[in-house]
């Protein structure tokens, strides 16, 4: 009779920002229903969302104190030198007091110094990275790390590893899909028109929300379409203030869904037929598996201007088009809308060009990889 496999202690690391966070929690969501788990460990910094996510997840936090790279050098970065020395001092003690089988990495600031922990005690690691270009901490463990998960196929070639796979992003359990009927109907909207998302993530888009002060009448009045827009929580009180100058009677219109944030994206994005975003990666996966067109405006302050990358890879793919962030004018972005809106072939096209895209198994993937990676070194 064979004997019992040993059950697998794991450490998760990421964090700073949703992009390098979401995809640990989705992973972490998985192992914490899997048989082969015995603990799960989140290492991480607890001036950052990470700590309060470990909570809410139900897993144990270790704490390191480290903030990201200085990006020109000077003081700064020596200062910044020692606290990465400190940090990865702290990495491995955590490391050696919890002995685990694999750590488990998302890039970013947070998971520098764990990993090269990781590397100092011969702890096999895995690590994925989100974006078409990847970060400098994913770029300098490559080389090291037993697998290198993607996902985006253009990340490869910056890339130093034989053993990369294209998974694409890890998305959260909660992200669901209901019907577009019930979702429209959840939200007071039309099922007979064309529905329009805006959203520029949690923290929402000044650049995105000012151009559409000008044109969301247009869009509702001339043209008969619906608009669904997240504004971002820090950024509504001033926008509503702003419509309400610009459009007094915009709360008249049912086909106006105004929010500062919602808390089910799967349900917003059900309902639309183009959205409007900006392109951080794991938006862009949610944006795949709902087989939803968009106009993409990259975030022109992302760290080594990955959103553009995201961007260009998306419009390449024929999922999405790209406008610069610079250029997102009322009349841009105006005629693109009618562009793709009034595009039926387009519209399809796009939506097909989503589907292919799409890694609903990106999880379940990457889950396999640790354990296998766990198990094999």
């Amino acid at each position: 009779m064979q004997s019992e496999r040993k059950k697998l202690n794991i450490v998760v690391t990421g964090g700073g920002t949703g992009g390098h966070v979401y995809p640990v929690v989705a992973v972490i969501q998985k192992l914490k229903n899997d048989p082969q788990i015995n603990n799960i460990y989140y290492i991480g910094c607890s001036e950052n969302m990470e700590k309060d996510i470990a909570a809410r997840e139900g897993v144990e936090f270790r704490p390191i104190a480290i903030s990201g790279m200085p990006r020109k050098t000077g003081l700064s970065l020596i200062k910044w030198f020692f606290e990465l020395n400190k940090s990865v001092q702290q990495s491995i003690v955590h490391l050696i007091r919890i002995k685990p089988d694999i750590v488990f990495g998302t890039g970013g600031y947070v998971s520098g110094p764990v990993l090269l922990a990781a590397i100092i005690l011969r702890i096999p690691f895995v690590i994925h990275d989100s974006d078409a270009h990847p970060g400098i901490v994913s770029k300098f463990m490559a080389p090291w790390a037993k697998v290198v998960s993607v996902a985006f196929e253009q990340a490869k070639s910056y890339l130093k590893s034989n053993n990369i796979v294209i998974n694409g992003n890890p998305i959260r359990a909660n992200f669901s899909t209901v019907s577009k009927e019930v979702a429209l109907a959840e939200l007071g909207l039309s099922p007979d028109k064309r529905t329009i998302l805006v959203m520029g993530g949690s923290q929402g888009a000044k650049t995105i929300n000012n151009a559409l002060l000008e044109i969301v009448p247009k869009l509702i009045k001339e043209h008969g379409f619906q608009v669904i827009h997240q504004t971002g929580k820090k950024n509504f009180d001033e926008y509503r203030d702003k419509m309400t100058q610009a459009w007094p009677e915009y709360s008249d219109y049912k086909e106006y869904a105004l929010r500062p944030y919602f808390d089910d994206m799967a349900f917003v994005l059900t309902a639309a037929d183009l959205a409007i975003s900006r392109s951080g990666s794991l938006s862009l996966s949610e944006l795949n598996l709902s087989e939803l067109p968009a106009i993409l405006i990259p975030y022109p302050f992302a760290a080594a201007d990955h959103q553009r990358f995201n961007a260009v890879a998306m419009e390449k793919a024929g999922a999405a088009v790209w406008l610069d962030d610079s250029k997102c004018s009322s009349d841009n972005l105006m005629s693109l809308i009618l562009e793709i809106l009034c595009d039926y072939d387009r519209l399809k096209s796009m939506q097909e060009a989503n589907m292919h895209l799409a890694k609903p198994n990106a999880t379940d993937n990457i889950v396999k990889i640790i354990k296998n990676v766990a198990r094999c070194y």
